[in-house]
Protein backbone atom coordinates (compact mmCIF):
# COMPACT_ATOMS: atom_id res chain seq x y z
CA UNK A 1 0.00 0.00 0.00
CA UNK A 2 1.46 3.30 -0.84
CA UNK A 3 0.82 6.10 1.45
CA UNK A 4 2.38 9.55 2.50
CA UNK A 5 4.24 10.69 5.29
CA UNK A 6 5.96 13.69 6.76
CA UNK A 7 8.96 13.86 9.38
CA UNK A 8 8.16 16.39 11.98
CA UNK A 9 10.39 18.92 12.74
CA UNK A 10 11.35 17.07 16.33
CA UNK A 11 10.97 13.94 16.85
CA UNK A 12 12.32 10.92 19.27
CA UNK A 13 13.51 7.92 18.22
CA UNK A 14 12.96 4.96 21.23
CA UNK A 15 13.13 1.06 21.37
CA UNK A 16 11.09 -1.70 22.32
CA UNK A 17 14.63 -2.98 23.73
CA UNK A 18 18.12 -2.03 24.27
CA UNK A 19 20.87 -3.48 21.53
CA UNK A 20 17.14 -2.79 18.74
CA UNK A 21 19.47 -0.37 16.37
CA UNK A 22 18.23 2.82 17.79
CA UNK A 23 21.47 4.44 16.99
CA UNK A 24 21.91 2.98 13.70
CA UNK A 25 18.24 3.93 12.65
CA UNK A 26 19.06 7.29 14.16
CA UNK A 27 22.24 7.83 12.03
CA UNK A 28 19.90 6.87 8.74
CA UNK A 29 17.64 10.12 9.96
CA UNK A 30 20.15 11.97 10.22
CA UNK A 31 21.91 11.30 7.07
CA UNK A 32 18.58 11.16 4.56
CA UNK A 33 17.09 14.54 6.96
CA UNK A 34 20.37 16.67 6.77
CA UNK A 35 19.25 16.73 10.53
CA UNK A 36 20.61 17.61 13.99
CA UNK A 37 20.80 15.05 16.14
CA UNK A 38 20.53 15.11 20.36
CA UNK A 39 20.83 12.25 23.15
CA UNK A 40 19.71 14.24 26.25
CA UNK A 41 21.05 11.15 28.41
CA UNK A 42 24.44 9.29 27.71
CA UNK A 43 24.87 6.14 29.51
CA UNK A 44 28.78 4.75 28.32
CA UNK A 45 31.82 6.20 27.29
CA UNK A 46 33.53 3.15 25.93
CA UNK A 47 34.81 2.95 23.03
CA UNK A 48 32.65 6.53 22.20
CA UNK A 49 29.08 8.01 22.80
CA UNK A 50 26.16 7.02 20.41
CA UNK A 51 26.44 11.12 19.59
CA UNK A 52 30.40 10.59 18.47
CA UNK A 53 29.17 7.41 16.49
CA UNK A 54 27.08 9.61 14.46
CA UNK A 55 29.15 12.24 13.96
CA UNK A 56 32.05 9.70 12.54
CA UNK A 57 29.25 7.27 10.12
CA UNK A 58 27.31 9.74 8.86
CA UNK A 59 30.37 12.57 8.28
CA UNK A 60 28.15 15.20 9.25
CA UNK A 61 29.69 18.76 10.71
CA UNK A 62 29.97 18.81 14.24
CA UNK A 63 28.00 21.55 14.76
CA UNK A 64 24.71 19.01 13.64
CA UNK A 65 25.39 17.42 17.09
CA UNK A 66 24.04 18.87 20.28
CA UNK A 67 26.09 18.22 23.60
CA UNK A 68 24.31 15.55 25.83
CA UNK A 69 22.64 17.24 29.07
CA UNK A 70 23.79 13.87 31.21
CA UNK A 71 26.92 11.97 30.35
CA UNK A 72 27.69 9.31 32.21
CA UNK A 73 30.64 6.66 32.64
CA UNK A 74 29.13 3.55 33.17
CA UNK A 75 26.93 1.66 30.51
CA UNK A 76 24.16 0.72 32.38
CA UNK A 77 20.42 2.09 33.23
CA UNK A 78 20.55 6.56 33.23
CA UNK A 79 19.54 5.96 36.89
CA UNK A 80 22.12 3.51 38.03
CA UNK A 81 24.64 5.67 36.14
CA UNK A 82 23.45 8.66 37.60
CA UNK A 83 23.65 7.17 41.41
CA UNK A 84 27.44 5.68 40.70
CA UNK A 85 28.38 9.40 40.02
CA UNK A 86 26.43 10.42 42.71
CA UNK A 87 23.47 12.81 40.60
CA UNK A 88 20.46 12.79 40.54
CA UNK A 89 19.09 13.85 36.82
CA UNK A 90 16.42 16.31 36.91
CA UNK A 91 14.20 16.83 34.05
CA UNK A 92 13.74 20.64 34.63
CA UNK A 93 17.73 20.50 33.23
CA UNK A 94 16.41 18.48 29.94
CA UNK A 95 15.46 21.45 27.82
CA UNK A 96 15.37 20.50 23.59
CA UNK A 97 18.09 22.88 22.32
CA UNK A 98 16.77 25.19 19.43
CA UNK A 99 19.18 26.52 16.63
CA UNK A 100 17.31 28.39 13.83
CA UNK A 101 19.33 26.51 11.23
CA UNK A 102 17.65 23.19 12.75
CA UNK A 103 15.28 21.66 10.34
CA UNK A 104 14.65 18.52 11.88
CA UNK A 105 15.76 17.48 15.04
CA UNK A 106 16.14 13.82 15.91
CA UNK A 107 16.34 13.13 20.09
CA UNK A 108 17.60 9.42 20.75
CA UNK A 109 16.38 7.93 23.87
CA UNK A 110 18.12 5.72 25.98
CA UNK A 111 16.84 1.83 26.09
CA UNK A 112 13.37 1.20 26.19
CA UNK A 113 10.41 3.52 27.54
CA UNK A 114 10.40 1.81 30.95
CA UNK A 115 14.29 2.35 31.60
CA UNK A 116 14.61 4.26 35.26
CA UNK A 117 15.81 7.47 34.86
CA UNK A 118 15.92 8.84 38.66
CA UNK A 119 13.97 7.57 41.47
CA UNK A 120 10.43 7.92 40.20
CA UNK A 121 10.52 8.72 36.60
CA UNK A 122 11.42 7.05 33.32
CA UNK A 123 12.17 7.40 29.48
CA UNK A 124 8.35 7.28 28.65
CA UNK A 125 8.27 10.03 31.23
CA UNK A 126 11.03 11.95 29.38
CA UNK A 127 9.52 12.04 25.96
CA UNK A 128 6.37 13.15 27.54
CA UNK A 129 8.28 15.95 29.16
CA UNK A 130 9.62 16.93 26.22
CA UNK A 131 6.21 17.20 24.07
CA UNK A 132 7.77 14.82 21.14
CA UNK A 133 6.06 12.16 18.98
CA UNK A 134 7.89 8.94 18.66
CA UNK A 135 9.28 7.00 16.09
CA UNK A 136 9.98 3.42 17.98
CA UNK A 137 12.63 0.98 16.20
CA UNK A 138 12.17 -2.94 16.94
CA UNK A 139 14.01 -5.77 15.75
CA UNK A 140 12.77 -7.85 13.01
CA UNK A 141 12.87 -11.19 15.19
CA UNK A 142 10.96 -13.49 16.82
CA UNK A 143 9.97 -11.69 20.20
CA UNK A 144 9.59 -8.21 18.60
CA UNK A 145 5.53 -8.46 18.30
CA UNK A 146 4.93 -9.20 21.99
CA UNK A 147 7.57 -6.58 22.63
CA UNK A 148 6.50 -3.66 20.00
CA UNK A 149 2.62 -4.26 20.95
CA UNK A 150 3.48 -3.40 24.79
CA UNK A 151 5.87 -0.44 24.07
CA UNK A 152 2.86 0.98 21.50
CA UNK A 153 0.37 0.58 24.15
CA UNK A 154 2.57 2.22 26.96
CA UNK A 155 2.80 5.47 24.51
CA UNK A 156 -0.85 5.51 24.04
CA UNK A 157 -1.63 5.33 27.77
CA UNK A 158 0.41 8.52 28.23
CA UNK A 159 -0.95 9.64 25.31
CA UNK A 160 2.23 9.99 22.92
CA UNK A 161 1.93 10.69 19.44
CA UNK A 162 2.92 7.70 17.91
CA UNK A 163 4.48 8.25 14.40
CA UNK A 164 5.35 4.12 13.35
CA UNK A 165 7.29 1.69 13.51
CA UNK A 166 11.23 0.99 11.44
CA UNK A 167 12.31 -2.85 11.88
CA UNK A 168 15.62 -3.95 12.13
CA UNK A 169 17.38 -6.66 11.12
CA UNK A 170 16.46 -9.64 8.57
CA UNK A 171 13.36 -8.39 6.71
CA UNK A 172 10.59 -10.76 8.26
CA UNK A 173 7.38 -10.12 6.30
CA UNK A 174 4.74 -11.61 8.63
CA UNK A 175 6.34 -9.78 12.00
CA UNK A 176 5.39 -6.62 10.79
CA UNK A 177 1.85 -7.18 8.88
CA UNK A 178 1.42 -8.78 12.60
CA UNK A 179 2.90 -5.62 14.50
CA UNK A 180 0.61 -3.15 11.75
CA UNK A 181 -2.64 -5.22 12.70
CA UNK A 182 -2.63 -5.35 16.36
CA UNK A 183 -0.71 -2.78 17.12
CA UNK A 184 -2.70 -0.63 14.83
CA UNK A 185 0.46 1.24 13.12
CA UNK A 186 2.74 1.62 9.81
CA UNK A 187 5.81 0.48 9.89
CA UNK A 188 7.63 2.67 7.73
CA UNK A 189 10.75 1.32 6.73
CA UNK A 190 12.31 -2.28 7.29
CA UNK A 191 16.17 -2.03 7.86
CA UNK A 192 18.22 -4.82 6.92
CA UNK A 193 21.73 -5.38 8.31
CA UNK A 194 24.62 -3.06 6.62
CA UNK A 195 27.69 -4.83 6.44
CA UNK A 196 29.94 -1.17 6.01
CA UNK A 197 28.37 1.83 7.75
CA UNK A 198 29.24 4.83 6.15
CA UNK A 199 27.64 8.17 5.16
CA UNK A 200 27.23 7.08 1.32
CA UNK A 201 25.16 3.78 2.65
CA UNK A 202 22.92 5.43 5.44
CA UNK A 203 22.05 7.61 2.36
CA UNK A 204 21.04 4.92 0.16
CA UNK A 205 18.95 3.18 2.96
CA UNK A 206 17.53 6.47 3.80
CA UNK A 207 16.21 6.50 -0.04
CA UNK A 208 15.69 2.79 -0.59
CA UNK A 209 13.44 2.83 2.73
CA UNK A 210 12.07 6.35 3.21
CA UNK A 211 11.57 7.62 -0.62
CA UNK A 212 11.68 10.83 -0.85
CA UNK A 213 13.79 13.90 -0.82
CA UNK A 214 16.25 15.07 2.29
CA UNK A 215 14.38 18.13 3.09
CA UNK A 216 11.79 15.87 5.05
CA UNK A 217 9.24 16.49 2.69
CA UNK A 218 6.68 14.17 1.91
CA UNK A 219 7.98 11.03 1.69
CA UNK A 220 6.10 7.71 0.14
CA UNK A 221 6.80 4.20 1.46
CA UNK A 222 5.73 0.79 -0.02
CA UNK A 223 4.09 -1.49 2.76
Amino acid sequence: MNASFTFPPAFFVTGTDTDVGKTFVSAILVSGLDAHYWKPIQSGLDPCTDRQWIEEKTGMPPDRFFPETYLFKEPVSPHLAAQLENIEIDFETIKLPKQKSCKHLIVEGAGGLMVPVNSSLFIVDLIKHLKLPVLVVARSSLGTINHTLLTLEKLREKEIDVLGVVMNGIENTNNRLAIEKYGKVRVLAEISPMQTVNATNLKQVFDAQFQGNTNGQEKTQTN
